[in-house]
This record gives C-alpha cells, sequence and structure tokens, in this order.
C-alpha cells in the first residue's frame, strides 16, 4: 500500500486519536495518559517499548512537579482510561518513550521524535472555536494542546503502524521517541541522557506552523529556530526613606539603568548581518511611594540563529550589568533559565530530506522563528533535521499558544508521510554510506 493510500484508509482514525489526545491535555512530565495510550499502540504493533525507568533516571532530573501533584495526575490518568499497570511503571514523571523496531540483524539506526505536552493555557469555549464546536475541546482545566503536540504525537504513531507495514522494504533500526516536557525545554536532554540513542545515526522531527497552509513543507539547511537563553537578574541595595536617599543604595535607580543601558546590547555588538532579539519583559521592584526598596529583579530573553553570537551576547549582557552595579554600589544575582540553543539543521541530512519530501508536499524555503524548541538538543549530538508542516494557513489563523489554536486535519497528508519517506530515505542513506 503507497503512503499516500495509506492516509487516505486511515484519516478518520487518525482524527480520531488526535481528537482524543486533545481532550486529554497533560504538561510537562505528566503526560501519563498520553504515555500511556501511545505505548498500548506500540506495543501492539510489535514494537520494543521502553518507558519508565528504562527510558528517564529520576535524580538527574530537574522542574519535577511535586510528588502530591504527580500522584493525583497518576490517578487522573487511570480514571480517564490509562493502563494501570503503564502508569506504575512510569512511577513519578518518568513519561518519556523509546520505541524500537529492528528491520534487520545490520544497518543503520535513524530516530524519530514527536512531544506529548501540553500549555498552560484555557482554552475557547467560542462556539466558533472547531474543538468547542465539535466536542473535543479540553477536558482539563488550565491545560491545552495549543502548540499542537497532540498532532506531532498522532502523526508519529501514524507513521509507526506504516512503517511496521513496510517491514520487510527496510533495512536498519528506527527508533521513535515520544518525549516529554518540550514546553519546559528540559524532556530532549533526559532522554539523551540515557544513552539509549548512542548509536543513532540521524534523527528528524517537526513542528507545526499554522501560518502555512495544510499540504506545505518548510525546510532549510541551518538554523531554523533561535537558540534561546532566559535570564532573571536580581539587583540588592540599601534601603532608605525616599526622603533620605543619601543613606540607602538605590536600587531603583541600578534597575531602570541596567534595562536601558541593555538596549543597546543589539544594535552595538551585533553585526547587522546577523539576527537577534533581547527583550526585558518584566520588572519588579519596590511596592509604596515612600520608600526606596532594598531589592528588585528583571527577567526576559536573548535569542539569535548563531551560537557563536548566542555566546557573545551572553558575555556583553553580563558585563554590562557587573559594570553598571559597580559603578552604583548595587550587588547583583543572575540566573538563567534551561533553554535550548539553536535547531541547527544538517546541510547534507536537510538535503535528503529535502528531496524525499518533493512528492508528499509543497516544499517551500522555511523562515527561521526566533522560538525555541528542545529538539535542538539532539541536533548538538546527533545530526538532524527538523522541518515545519502547515496545519492551517488561513489569514487569521491563531497563532501557537494561542486559545484558539487549530489544527486543519488535512495536514495529516503530510505529517504521517513526512516520517514514514523521510524513515526509508535515511535508511537508504546510511546504508549507502556504509558500502
Amino acid at each position: 500500500m503507497s503512503v499516500k493510500d495509506f492516509v487516505q484508509q486511515h484519516r478518520d482514525d487518525f482524527i480520531a486519536m488526535r481528537r482524543d489526545f486533545h481532550m486529554y491535555p497533560e504538561p510537562a512530565w505528566l503526560e501519563y495518559r498520553s504515555a500511556s495510550k501511545v505505548a498500548e499502540k506500540l506495543i501492539a504493533l510489535g514494537y520494543d517499548v521502553a518507558l519508565g525507568a528504562d527510558v528517564l533516571d529520576l535524580d538527574s532530573r530537574m522542574g519535577l512537579p511535586s510528588e502530591e501533584v504527580m500522584k493525583a495526575a497518576m490517578a487522573r490518568a487511570m480514571d480517564e482510561g490509562a493502563d494501570p499497570e503503564l502508569v506504575e511503571k512510569m512511577g513519578y514523571g518518568k513519561t518519556a518513550i523509546v520505541a524500537t523496531m529492528k528491520f534487520s540483524d545490520d544497518g543503520p539506526v535513524v530516530a524519530f521524535r514527536a512531544d506529548m505536552d501540553s500549555n498552560d493555557v484555557i482554552e475557547s469555549e467560542d462556539d466558533s472555536h472547531v474543538p468547542t464546536k465539535g466536542g473535543f475541546r479540553s477536558h482539563h482545566d488550565k491545560a491545552m494542546h495549543a502548540c499542537g503536540h497532540d498532532f506531532h504525537q498522532t502523526s508519529l504513531l501514524g507513521a509507526a503502524a506504516l512503517l511496521k507495514e513496510k517491514e520487510d522494504q527496510l533495512e536498519g533500526t528506527i527508533r521513535l521517541i515520544f518525549q516529554p516536557a518540550e514546553e519546559i525545554s528540559e524532556g530532549a536532554s533526559d532522554v539523551l541522557a540515557t544513552g539509549l540513542l548512542e548509536d543513532v545515526q540521524g534523527i528528524i522531527g517537526f513542528h507545526n506552523i499554522p501560518q502555512l497552509k495544510a499540504g506545505q513543507l518548510a525546510l532549510n539547511a541551518g538554523a531554523m529556530m533561535a537558540g534561546v537563553e532566559k535570564f532573571k537578574v536580581t539587583v540588592t541595595g540599601v534601603s532608605s526613606h525616599a526622603a533620605r536617599p543619601d543613606l540607602g543604595v538605590d536600587t531603583v535607580t541600578a534597575v531602570t539603568t541596567m534595562v536601558q543601558n541593555l538596549q543597546l546590547l543589539i544594535s552595538r555588538t551585533v553585526s547587522p548581518f546577523e539576527t537577534a532579539v533581547l527583550s526585558i519583559t518584566h520588572l519588579d521592584v519596590g511596592s509604596t511611594w515612600n520608600v526606596l526598596p532594598k531589592s528588585g529583579y528583571f527577567e526576559g530573553t536573548i535569542r539569535s540563529f548563531n551560537p557563536s553570537v548566542q555566546r557573545d551576547l551572553k558575555a556583553h549582557f553580563i558585563s554590562i550589568i557587573r559594570h553598571i552595579a559597580e559603578s552604583l554600589e548595587v550587588d547583583v544575582a543572575f540566573e538563567w533559565g534551561v533553554t535550548p540553543p539553536v535547531t541547527f539543521n544538517d546541510e547534507e541530512l536537510t538535503q535528503v530530506v529535502w528531496e524525499a519530501s518533493q512528492g508528499l508536499a509543497e516544499v517551500i524555503p522555511a523562515n527561521p522563528s526566533t522560538a525555541g524548541e528542545d529538539f535542538a538538543f539532539y541536533q548538538e549530538r546527533i545530526p538532524g533535521v527538523f522541518a515545519f508542516i502547515g496545519s492551517n494557513g488561513e489569514p487569521d489563523a491563531p497563532d501557537l499558544h494561542h486559545d484558539h489554536m487549530t489544527i486543519d486535519d488535512a495536514a495529516f497528508e503530510v505529517s504521517v508521510p513526512y516520517y514514514v519517506e523521510n524513515a526509508q530515505a535515511l535508511l537508504r542513506y546510511f546504508k549507502a554510506k556504509e558500502a
């Protein structure tokens, strides 16, 4: 059966599966129901499925919810149809899955990744919103698949089924990664830390893009998504009465001076031929009109498409703040979030994917995105390709993370074949390199 025929035959199954995932969104490290449903389907297809402690080491991980929150999420998942045995095996926050299918005893190993976690977004109840109108709006308070990860995991499950059907035509091994915690940029690093991907020679993934039409696929070699730095700077001086600033060390002046001077960081340190952005998004200093506060802070993000530019920007950022702190006699402390580097596509593999995707989509050059994506952590270790797949394309299509974000189900006609055709292409490519 051709890939196109397979997708048409199973289109209603994909839609039903995605809508099921959409109704039960789960945030980072709490993807128990999602992972259970995924694992059940993969086991039924004959994949060797690793999950729970086989994939994630609890002691090596950051950002876990409290034990109480995880217990509640496990209980809810089982109430909503998750397999109790699988949930128990996942334990506290070990919700990643790595599934393996060996099509031959030797040959190359390639991997494919989809993310599973949801966003802290309250989904729209408007009658015009497709999930509300169609009866598959989120059942969970303050949680929504507003980034389309329901679509991503359904696409990879569909590909898993078709790859199994094509097993006689394939030589080598594939690994399917169903990853938690992409939204907090922690899942990929923790999957890598297990060593389960040490033998992988190439990896591909994608993200849906509402601004592209269903049927389009955008791709470039090099930078696809920005490297991200998340910062918080805490400034500490000496509190005093507003009438006697000479008796204190003015934190308000220090914070505002830092914020003002940082506006020159991009324009005066980055080449005009590079792209970068610094945004300070939150300030908190002082709480009343007649007291100069002891401390305050500001936070924001630095982004660029060039790893060396990103490193230089961070160094200049720190230098500017330290010089101002010294001159104004305040203390500063920096906090840096766990954030992804540049999503950077391997040049040779991008050409392979570009050619293999011609028959399944309208393939166009990508406009790199200043959003971040933790698929970049895989690409630091493994040559990889990350594509953008159109998921709406209407002029007023709500963007990712919007409470009206809507997937056009016609996008499955590209997303499932993207994995399947490129699995075959990459296995052939690496097999030829070994010859």
